[in-house]
């Protein structure tokens, strides 16, 4: 049964919240943890809903805690804060009645041995409502308070997008859709949307994505008909079009140089019959790839190694193909990850373009002349995305950009860049290029 207050969701939702802010640790792993040991499902969603609230919120809701606080807590008690910050968040957002929302912070703080302070999260949140247009009206005008982002990163979105950063921005803040990948070796696209729609799941087929399916619903991923017998894997249909720009043919030889968490690998071998490697630099994110294979039944060469030092890996045989997945700024998917944007910093930028310089430069030479490499990232920030492919192109004479203007996108000069949000996706930047013939 659900917790009758709401206070259990509400106590995991501020640590897991305080974990990411005062912590800088990532929210994903921390808030599978919290959630396991919850019984009931509607508890455990209704946790992950409240720290995405809040961490979509936080510059106006810490700025508002301030503001209601005469005096900061003791530090063992820091924990008061981010319980205020949350009520304040979902005050705001409106989706909950106001006295539900006190209630369940005030129970909160005394399930989190904060009894002595449950009379000051009742006292602030009253004060709250009893001047809300007050308080609101006492936080800055500025896109930080507004949007809910880092300041840095606005900036580099304003120098970017001049046209479209508010829109990116909002986008940001949205609920994502909940996108599906048809294995084709288990059927077509049509007839696992039949299977879908008959068990009760409303879907659509893609109009931009061959394997795409777009639920109109969140669903119980293992609910849906042909998940467990492999006929489905949830990918967002931007990271599904890599297959477009790689296009693999059978019996080539791929490498997957950043394969974890095995997605793009795996829709590869749904597609082609390869002989694929999959690369990765860390054991643990390789074996989730071992998982996802093995799960839709397919198989790959997996090795442990670094994709921008190939020589202590690679057995001296030229690709067909090779998928550069680089590590990026995960811009483009903060609507899912929205902890990213207070993780990342704008000092990480610059190390992530210099890696990504490097993997492109060590793993060219490993490509057959005529073969495709395609980079592809999940950010929006040029420096990582259309400049980076410029300063590749200026520093290799044998390479050629693949223009795929029939592929969803905003052209740049070279490659494609979709906006989170357009036509329902996250945001991906591809770009393929080809290895000339020599003479």
């Amino acid at each position: 049964m659900p917790t009758p207050t709401g206070a259990e969701p509400r106590l995991l939702a501020a640590q897991a919240a305080a974990v990411v802010l005062d912590q800088g640790q990532s929210l994903d792993a921390d808030l599978a943890q919290r959630v396991a040991a919850v019984e009931n499902a509607r508890d455990r969603a209704l946790t992950r809903r409240l720290v995405h609230v809040l961490m979509r919120d936080w510059p106006a809701a810490n700025a508002l805690v301030g503001l209601l606080l005469t005096r900061k807590p003791a530090r063992r008690d820091r924990l008061v804060h981010f319980i205020l910050a949350l009520a304040l968040a979902e005050l705001r957002e409106g989706r909950e009645p106001p006295r539900a929302v006190v209630h369940a912070a005030v129970e909160a703080a005394r399930l989190g041995r904060l009894r002595h302070l449950s009379g000051l999260v009742n006292a602030v949140l009253r004060n709250f409502l009893r001047a809300r247009d007050e308080f609101l009206a006492k936080l800055p005008d500025d896109p930080v308070h507004r949007f809910g982002y880092p300041g840095w990163l606005i900036e580099r979105l304003q120098d970017d997008w001049p046209d479209d950063w508010e829109s990116v921005l909002a986008a940001g803040n949205a609920s994502p859709p909940l996108w599906l990948r048809v294995n084709r070796r288990h059927w077509t696209p049509a007839t696992a949307a039949a299977a879908l729609g008959e068990a009760g799941f409303e879907c659509a087929l893609s109009r931009h994505v061959p394997d795409a399916l777009r639920l109109a619903h969140r669903a119980a991923i293992r609910r849906l008909p042909g998940f467990d017998a492999g006929g489905l894997s949830v990918q967002d249909a931007a990271a599904q079009l890599t297959l477009e720009y790689l296009r693999p043919e059978p019996g080539q030889r791929v490498l997957d140089a950043c394969a974890a968490p095995g997605g793009k690998a795996a829709h590869v071998l749904e597609r082609a019959d390869v002989d694929l490697t999959a690369v990765d630099l860390d054991a643990g994110r390789l074996e989730r790839t071992a998982e996802t294979l093995g799960r839709l039944g397919l198989a790959a060469s997996l090795v442990l190694g670094d994709a921008a030092r190939p020589e202590a890996w690679w057995d001296g045989r030229l690709y067909d193909r090779i998928l550069i997945d680089a590590p990026c700024s995960a811009t483009g998917v903060i609507r899912r990850h929205p902890d990213i944007r207070w993780l990342r910093r704008s000092g990480d930028i610059d190390p992530l373009v210099e890696l990504q310089q490097r993997m492109l430069d060590a793993l060219w030479p490993l490509l057959k002349p005529g073969g495709i490499l395609v980079y592809v990232t999940c950010s929006i920030l040029k420096a990582e995305n259309v400049r980076q492919a410029s300063r590749f192109l200026e520093l290799h004479a044998d390479a050629r950009a693949i223009e795929h203007a029939h592929l969803p996108g905003r052209a740049q000069d070279y490659g494609r860049q979709i906006l989170p949000g357009d036509a329902g996706m996250d945001g991906f930047y591809h770009v393929a290029f080809e290895r000339l013939h020599a003479g």
